[in-house]
């Protein structure tokens, strides 16, 4: 299948959901955490699976993967705790369920703590609501988090970058076999922000071409591990440059299974998220530089900018919080740039 886009970032499905994808014109969606498949149990469950295959497929909707298990499956796997050997058990399991139900892709993160920003309610093009981080105002202990994927327990202590690279070689050690064996492929997630140094009780090892290329090695050459490129993350790494690195060391072996697109302006220690099309990279080249290293999975819109009507915040959680003038912002974008590339 040629490059093509889904609709993205949906942690819960619903006729709504469904019929804003067909509006947009899209054929597919990409779930994150999704609230349909919680459950009681560690694991995702064969029942649950099928049920939102069939919700899906009843409403027309080809489903493209899910990424994130919900942190109360993972978190001690992340941190190396007592109790890690269970939950890699049940993420076995999961891997297995999806295989089960006809699902071929997960993607994966490995924050303790997950996206930190120090500013929730930035302030972006026409009064667009945006996130920023500025790095000296949250090593000075002034940094917001996004939760939702973080256990509430706190980190003893720091974990160092090489306990974490540990902690990342014991999950691949297990998962990767079992992934394999079943056709499913798991995409990693690079690390938001790209800092160094400790940041909520945990160094971050994912933040960096150079920190991509050795989680790559670190997989042995399993064909079930690839990445999820979130091309904003990256692009806090080092503007284009960065991008263009990762997309050369790693679409060349098909190694890049999607990607989240977005951008930022500016580059780590301090950036604000933006609208496609004024951050620090050229959305029509990146797609050009990923159709000609052979890349043909499919793009999703990512965090985007709460427009009139969207939110007033980031920190809002109502059920508005989806940004659904933001994403369609970013999908018609997409679909402009795809259109006049002319890539099949």
């Amino acid at each position: 299948m040629p490059i093509r886009l889904s609709l993205g970032h949906i942690d819960e499905f619903d006729d709504t959901v469904a019929q804003f994808a067909h509006q947009l014109g899209l054929q597919s969606v990409q779930f994150h955490t999704p609230s349909n498949l919680a459950t009681d149990k560690e694991y995702w469950g064969i029942e649950e699976l099928q049920a939102l295959r069939e919700y899906c497929d009843s409403q027309g909707l080809r489903i493209e993967g899910l990424e994130n298990v919900p942190a109360e499956h993972f978190w001690k796997i992340q941190r190396g705790l007592p109790g890690r050997d269970e939950q890699i058990e049940n993420y076995q399991r999961t891997i297995r369920n999806m295989a089960k139900t006809g699902y071929d892709l997960l993607g994966f993160n490995f924050l303790p703590t997950y996206v930190w920003r120090t500013d929730m309610n930035a302030v972006g093009r026409g009064g667009a609501g945006v996130t920023a981080f500025d790095a000296n105002d949250a090593m000075g202990g002034n940094a917001l988090a996004s939760y939702k994927l973080t256990h509430p327990e706190p980190i003893d202590g720091v974990l160092d970058a090489e306990q974490m690279w540990d902690n990342y070689q014991y999950f691949l050690d297990a998962v990767l076999p079992v992934a394999e064996q079943e056709g499913v492929r798991l995409a990693l997630h690079p690390d938001d922000p790209p800092v160094r140094g400790a940041l909520g009780g945990h160094e971050r090892i994912f933040i960096s071409p150079e920190g991509i290329a050795e989680a790559h090695r670190r997989a042995n050459g399993s064909p079930a591990w690839g990445l999820n490129l979130c091309l904003g993350t990256v692009s806090e790494m080092g503007g284009e440059d960065a991008v263009n690195q990762v997309i050369d060391l790693l679409g060349p072996e098909g190694r890049i299974f999607y990607v989240h697109f977005r951008d930022v302006q500016g580059t780590v220690p301090n950036f604000a998220e933006c609208f496609l099309g004024e951050g620090n990279f050229d959305p029509s080249q990146v797609i050009r530089r990923l159709h000609a290293v052979g890349f043909d999975g499919f793009l999703i819109d990512d965090h985007v900018p709460a427009m009139v009507g969207d939110i007033a915040t980031w920190g809002d959680t109502s059920s508005a919080a989806y940004c659904s003038r933001g994403r369609a912002y970013a999908i018609g974008y997409l679909q402009g740039v795809l259109g006049g590339l002319d890539l099949d």
